[in-house]
């Protein structure tokens, strides 16, 4: 296993999660499509919105995919409100 693979399942064991549950190239992926379209910063706070609206009930597959649709949609350049 990988660093990231063995930490993944360290964290899964430290926040009692089923490590099958945890798709961690989705997260990768959301990270870099926000962070690319976005800004850097705002990778992290979308991974973390994306396992609220998990742990609130959301389709992983759904609410990761809206949430790289949104940063798609977002203003090159930084700006403030995403294109219509």
């Amino acid at each position: 296993m990988s660093a990231l693979e063995d930490f993944a399942a360290a964290a899964c064991g430290e926040l009692e999660l089923n490590p099958a549950d945890v798709d961690v190239r989705r997260v990768l992926d959301l990270a870099r499509d926000v962070a690319h379209a976005v800004e850097r910063p705002a990778a992290p706070v979308a991974a973390y919105l994306l396992g609220l609206a998990v742990g609130h009930g959301a389709d992983a597959r759904a609410a990761a995919s809206a949430l790289a649709a949104l940063a798609a949609s977002w203003p090159a350049g930084g700006g403030t409100e995403p294109s219509a």
